[in-house]
């Protein structure tokens, strides 16, 4: 079944880490155990672009991320907002080259959304992998004006916070709340149409910018606070926040997101994709309907199989959740809905004509 992907690190993965993602994700994965690579999330890769058609993820977002750290040991992050600028740049130019090389595509209006859905009904298996462009976490936005230049760029989503506080304000672990520039950044957004993804918002920052953003807005990769009781997770007034507000909800594979009391480096994953489906359900609930959750895997997101659901082995696994889902009774329209629809119609609303 179509798997739309709300969130992918696919530059992160091809340029901070170096893996060409032309290549079988299981090659890749004795590439790096032949050079000796064994930081956490090296050899056990799950996602590159023929695992995407096994996994009949042909369309989705795509992101740039680069974060602002004081250290200068961080394996993500950059000491100034014009690194931060760069690296995104650097990103945005891989995905140029994917393009040219038939790899990728950008959809950047609702035109092309169509154009690409019609591909792949016309070239089963054999379209390249549709991106919509995302940036998680504002870092990389030099200043509020800034922000123009990257929607010209392609930018049709943006996180503006990521782990802890930055330039815009609160992210995941932290309680601080929105910074001065993100009111005038925040208009900046809503007036070009591009998306808010609400997630990596820490508490305090949501319901500011619940208050003064009113744009669209989603949560690309985020998953229910009932579930795993820590920060990274919504409330079940912030995931009913995003409903009234029409967005979607994806549901992410990062055990830290779904495991209480994961370790990183030391926990072994007992869930499976069950509880990934349990927050799916769980959305649907609070919704009274199948229309705002979907799939947000965050797979590869500086993390392997061994930070995944134990029954993950690559993205095609995903495929193990329309029957998980028949098996709680969901028609097969609601299944459809939450594999690819929801995504669709979300886009298919926020890209300009």
């Amino acid at each position: 079944m179509l798997l739309f992907d709300a969130h992918l690190d696919l530059a992160m993965n091809a340029v901070d880490w170096n893996r060409d993602l032309r290549m079988d994700v299981h090659d890749i994965r004795v590439q790096e155990q032949v050079y000796g690579l064994t930081d956490l999330g090296r050899q056990t890769g799950t996602v590159s672009f023929p695992e995407l058609k096994k996994a009949e993820v042909h369309i989705g977002v795509a992101t740039l991320i680069a974060r602002q750290e004081l250290a200068i040991n961080h394996p993500l992050g950059m000491t100034t907002p014009e690194a931060c600028y760069a690296m995104c740049h650097a990103h945005l130019a891989y995905y140029r080259a994917m393009e040219k090389a038939g790899w990728v595509r950008m959809l950047r209006t609702k035109k092309d959304l169509a154009s690409h859905l019609d591909d792949i009904a016309a070239r089963p298996g054999k379209s390249p992998f549709g991106f919509v462009l995302s940036m998680e976490c504002g870092d990389a936005v030099l200043d509020p004006e800034n922000i123009h230049e990257w929607h010209a760029n392609g930018l049709r989503a943006i996180g503006i916070t990521h782990y802890g506080p930055n330039r815009y304000g609160g992210g995941t672990r932290c309680e601080v709340g929105l910074a001065a520039d993100a009111l005038p950044l925040l208009d900046h957004i809503q007036k070009l149409g591009i998306a808010l993804d609400m997630t990596h918002l820490s508490d305090k920052a949501f319901w500011q910018v619940a208050d003064r953003f009113g744009g669209r807005v989603l949560a690309s990769h985020q998953n229910a606070r009932k579930f795993c009781d820590w920060q990274r997770q919504f409330s079940d007034e912030q995931l009913k926040h995003v409903i009234a507000r029409g967005g979607v909800i994806g549901v992410a594979f990062d055990a830290i997101m779904l495991q209480p009391g994961w370790v990183r480096g030391t926990t072994k994953p007992w869930v499976t994709i069950e509880r990934a489906v349990e927050n799916i359900d769980h959305v649907c609930q609070l919704a009274g309907n199948c229309r705002h959750s979907g799939i947000g895997s965050d797979l590869d997101g500086g993390y392997g199989y061994e930070q995944t659901p134990a029954d993950v082995n690559t993205i095609a696994d995903l495929q193990k959740i329309p029957e998980l889902l028949d098996k709680r009774g969901y028609k097969r329209a609601d299944v459809e809905a939450i594999m690819h629809g929801n995504w669709l119609r979300f886009f298919g609303e926020v890209l300009p004509g």
